[in-house]
């Protein structure tokens, strides 16, 4: 899993070793310090030359001139020589955090990049095997607790472990008898931390699982909110939201109360040791095997060891969380595109607008029993109006979802300007396909700013010419601010019929060989719904335009109709053939007519 997401951290490499190195020159100073308190003590208190102190922190003093001082003298130097040391340390600390926060803010960074860019690579299949919900968590929670690992493991990786074998070494330096003490108590530590560990793994990956299912629920009630309020569903959904906030809680706790025994652990386990020392150690003094500064440098250095071991235990108890984070990272980051154009001819362009359907079945997963239909065959000719009819689940929307290949087809072919469409790019294949999904979404930003998704490069001219053919240019005009008008998130300041006909104008706006409008005129009146269709017959002749749509008026000028039940074509034939000869399409047909009559 490491080396999967460890390339992301290559372009911030430099600040990632100039942390760890500055790391090492701060821990040196540390463990220098209590040897150098221990010269004050039994040099400059007691009043003795340190040329009797034997130590080799004492011949590094000789070496520096301090042989004469003896006293009060020795006391402010030695101070001074430590306030210098220690202010070295603190700049070498501070510039280790700060390289380590810009490592691993941009290591972040990259990573959030990576896996929104894979994302984009996702053909509908691989989204429809990750919730929304779940793809946001590991983009945002799941990358912050691999970014604070990373962080951790630049600094606390490298201090603590350096720390330990430091200060181990000094206080086997200044009594070994005395070390023994330590010796004894670290394996049952490390025993009890590593059991902590092991269970807590399974603990945290359920707690995630529990923020993907909340996750999941925010977004579709916020997404949802006006049919909430509209259905009077507010007390209820606040009650969904709490047992799944109580959920994401009760996991928390349960992962963490495991994890919080490490503290007291730790904290048993030092001032055990402590007393130990203190108890051997005075001993030792009385007997006059060792010297009072000896024993306050090795408590010291004891205090480092377990501070070593304790931020150890706290880098293993967020390598068990950030695990299981970058576990489901690396689930994304591994998970394959099922739609690719690596075999494709990136030179092949569509040449027309012909769309052929040859024993094409089709079923959404691999696993899946029943295909969602089976053996299609069909021809539409370049420049043909299309219409397709068909009751609730007859797979009008899966059907034309493959001519872009938003899905691929299990079995059998679909062709487009005479051509496989695995033969195109996905990027020439879906500039010469155009689709108005049954969701009409817009983006934050102008309406000129998302109908320019259509063609980046497009006049206002041409912008207002495809806003034309929608039926749209005469309401955006009548804003204050026109084509600059800001739409809010999700277009929100516009109603549900002018945001269908802002769709077909982006859609247009690619000037498609294949234009598919899958129930895209639903929200539009009956009117503006004939309007649109009339300029998209005179001014897109060569295009072939696929209509999918519920009511009869909209497709019955169509040059053919394909009316589709269970999966299957029932029918094909023009408006009057079929209300002629097909049951189904007559019964349609009939029933809107009696609706008309009843307005």
């Amino acid at each position: 899993m490491i080396s999967k997401i460890l390339p992301y951290a290559k372009k911030y490499r430099i600040p990632a070793i100039l942390s760890p190195l500055c790391i090492v020159f701060e821990v040196l100073i540390e463990v220098t310090l209590p040897l150098l308190m221990s010269i004050i003590v039994d040099c400059g208190i007691s009043g003795q030359s340190i040329a009797e102190k034997d130590s080799f922190i004492a011949d590094i003093l000789i070496k520096m001139g301090f042989a004469d001082k003896v006293g009060t003298d020795l006391i402010l130097s030695t101070g001074a020589f430590m306030l210098g040391l220690s202010v070295i340390s603190l700049a070498c600390g501070a510039a280790a955090a700060y390289f380590a926060a810009k490592a691993g803010m941009g290591f972040g960074a990259e990573l959030r990049a990576g896996i929104f860019n894979k994302i984009q690579d996702f053909s509908f299949s691989n989204i429809d095997k990750f919730s929304t919900g779940s793809l946001i968590t590991r983009m945002t929670t799941d990358i912050n607790m691999t970014q604070m690992a990373f962080m951790m493991a630049l600094r606390m990786l490298i201090r603590s472990p350096l720390m330990f074998v430091m200060a181990i070494s000094m206080a086997f330096t200044i009594n070994k008898k005395l070390s023994l003490v330590f010796m004894c108590i670290a394996p049952i530590m490390f025993t009890l931390i590593l059991l902590i560990g092991s269970f807590a793994h399974k603990r945290f990956s359920a707690m995630f699982k529990k923020y993907d299912k909340i996750n999941n629920y925010i977004q579709e009630k916020l997404i949802g909110a006006r049919v909430v309020k509209a259905f009077v569903r507010a007390k209820h959904e606040k009650e969904n939201f709490r047992v799944s906030n109580d959920e994401l809680r009760d996991a928390s706790i349960f992962a963490e109360k495991l994890v919080i025994l490490n503290n007291p652990i730790m904290a048993v386990s030092i001032y055990s040791c402590i007393l130990l020392v203190l108890w051997v150690g005075s001993k030792l003094i009385l007997g006059g095997t060792m010297q009072l500064g000896d024993l306050m440098s090795f408590i010291t250095y004891i205090q480092q060891i377990f501070m070593s071991l304790m931020i150890i235990s706290m880098i293993f108890v967020l390598s068990v969380m950030a695990k299981a984070a970058i576990n489901r990272i690396c689930e994304v980051l591994e998970e394959k595109p099922h739609i690719t154009d690596e075999a494709a001819d990136e030179k092949l362009c569509v040449a027309d607008g012909s769309v052929e359907f040859k024993n094409v079945s089709f079923k959404y997963s691999n696993n899946a029993e029943n295909n969602v239909f089976k053996d299609i065959n069909l021809k539409i000719n370049s420049g043909e109006t299309i219409g397709i009819l068909g009751g609730t689940g007859s797979a009008k929307t899966s059907l034309v979802q493959l001519i872009p290949r938003l899905y691929d087809a299990t079995e059998g072919q679909v062709l487009v300007g005479g051509r496989d469409v695995r033969d195109y790019t996905l990027r020439n294949l879906r500039d010469s396909v155009s689709m108005v999904l049954q969701t009409n979404l817009l983006f934050s930003g102008t309406i000129e700013e998302n109908l320019r998704w259509g063609d980046e490069n497009a006049t206002l001219e041409e912008i207002r010419a495809a806003a034309k053919i929608a039926q749209a240019d005469d309401f955006v005009m009548s804003f204050p601010d026109g084509y600059q008008t800001d739409l809010g998130q999700g277009g929100v300041n516009v109603s549900g019929g002018q945001k269908q006909r802002l769709c077909i104008a982006r859609a247009r706006l690619k000037k498609p060989r294949v234009l598919i409008l899958d129930d895209s005129t639903s929200a539009v009146d009956t009117a503006t719904d004939g309007k649109i269709r009339e300029g998209m017959k005179n001014l897109l002749p060569e295009t072939t335009k696929i209509i999918i749509a519920q009511r009869i008026n909209s497709i019955q000028h169509a040059d053919r109709i394909i009316v589709l039940d269970d999966g299957k074509i029932d029918d094909i034939g023009t408006h009057d053939e079929l209300l002629a000869r097909n049951e189904i399409y007559k019964d349609v047909y009939i029933s809107q007519q009696e609706s008309k009559m009843e307005q």
